[in-house]
């Protein structure tokens, strides 16, 4: 389920898509060229390209396999969903800053921070985090 207990739809058909396995820059200018297909401002592209990019991070950080990436624009907004088979214990991570001490959780606090939106879908299975950036 979703953080807001919905489950997440699934991305379009037009959805562009990439599967990442090692190479954060390859993500990083993928998210860069599609986002620039769009409307949103160039400085909230930067802020796309960052949290996408800390999620990207986090497969590879806590994962041993792969992750999907799908951007999309929709009516007011862009999308990005990220999908690993990782799973995350606790929907509302990131929502409160985490001590500048410790050791894990800071990603998902700045994606928060950047993103006009973000649910989070997991279960043992995996985890999916849909990111929304308002146009």
């Amino acid at each position: 389920m979703s953080s807001r207990g919905r489950p997440l739809s699934h991305p379009p058909d037009h959805a562009a898509a990439i599967t990442y396995r090692s190479d954060l820059a390859k993500v990083r200018q993928f998210v860069r060229d599609q986002a620039a297909l769009t409307e949103l401002p160039v400085n909230r592209i930067g802020d796309l390209v960052i949290a996408v990019s800390e999620l990207a991070a986090n497969t590879l950080r806590h994962t041993n396999g792969y992750g999907s990436l799908h951007i999309w624009s929709a009516p007011g907004e862009v999308i990005c969903q990220v999908r690993d088979s990782g799973h995350i214990s606790d929907p509302l991570v990131g929502s409160i800053r985490p001590d500048s001490e410790a050791a894990n959780g800071h990603g998902l606090w700045v994606v928060r921070q950047l993103c006009d939106a973000v649910n989070i879908e997991s279960d043992p299975g995996g985890t999916t985090i849909k990111l929304h950036m308002i146009l």
